[in-house]
């Protein structure tokens, strides 16, 4: 592991009657994005914020509670040994209780991912029966991890040489596509315009790698920050011309044939059915 790496997490990850001690690792970092505090501008120091209260002004920190809105503007109330006294203690061992198709949990329920590693030695040859075992049966192992006072529903699958384990969300906490696209008419594509849309698909196709693709904006606002830290006045241009906008409208079966240009040619396709002449315009040059 990167030295100065330290777990989240040590315990068991269980296998029936098979306990493997295992360590958790964060599989992400946000050390990459700039973050930023609100400043007071003439005098260069931090905003802080006072906790008030409608009609009564700032008030003590002993004063406040935690409530629960159970409808709208009304709460109740719960103290933090009230809270503290449902929090589950963090247990040491993960059991894997359920297997599943590797593509059978929808991509929707994933939320953080971990690394899960043998803890010493001993560990490694039962380790890498769970992992292979896996991989061969291109199964996801699940069950359910109590950590930092709360139950994780957490799926396990095989990664490089590791295991990858992933926090899922619960069912209840996943809204229903329902109410988002009831109003899209239930239609089929145009045949012809498919066709030519599967083509760019295919045209398009390769294999993933992660590092073809970059966080402009993050790059932008680091050199941002860079540039303003080298100006002695403290200010610095910026290039509007450069920010990426919206192109015209333009008629969708001539953009997809002019994106095919220059590599794979279309399929044949029948004659599509006559269309109203659209308003004459500029004739478009070919690309050369």
């Amino acid at each position: 592991m990167p030295a100065g790496t330290r777990p989240i997490w040590k315990g068991q990850l269980r296998l029936s009657l098979v306990s493997i001690p295992v360590e958790m690792f964060t599989a992400t970092k946000s050390a990459g994005k700039p973050s930023f505090r609100q400043i007071h501008e003439p005098t260069g120091k931090p905003i802080h914020y006072e906790k008030v209260v409608d009609g009564v002004g700032p008030v003590d920190r002993d004063d406040i509670r935690k409530g629960f809105e159970y409808q709208k503007g009304d709460y109740v109330l719960l103290t933090d040994d009230e809270i503290d006294a449902v929090k589950l203690e963090t247990r040491k061992t993960l059991e894997l209780v359920q297997f599943v198709d590797e593509d059978e949990i929808p991509p929707l329920y994933f939320d953080t991912p971990y690394y899960l590693a043998p803890a010493d030695e001993l560990a490694e040859d039962a380790f890498r029966v769970v992992r292979d075992a896996l991989r061969k049966a291109k199964k996801v192992g699940l069950g359910q991890l109590a950590l930092r006072g709360k139950e994780y529903l957490v799926s396990i699958k095989p990664c490089g040489k590791g295991l990858l384990l992933e926090t899922l969300h619960y069912e209840n906490e996943i809204k229903k596509s329902d109410s988002f696209f009831s109003d899209i008419p239930a239609k089929s594509a145009d045949d012809d315009l498919l066709e030519v849309a599967t083509a760019l698909i295919e045209k398009k196709t390769d294999t993933f790698d992660i590092g073809k693709f970059k966080d402009h904006y993050n790059t932008a606002l680091r050199e941002l920050i860079d540039r303003k830290l080298k100006s002695k006045t403290g200010k610095v241009a910026v290039d509007e011309d450069k920010r990426p906008r919206g192109d015209n409208v333009v008629d969708l079966m001539s953009a997809l044939k002019e994106s095919l240009e220059g590599g794979k040619s279309a399929p044949a396709k029948k004659p599509a059915a006559a269309r109203k002449p659209a308003a004459k315009t500029a004739p478009r040059k070919k690309a050369s």
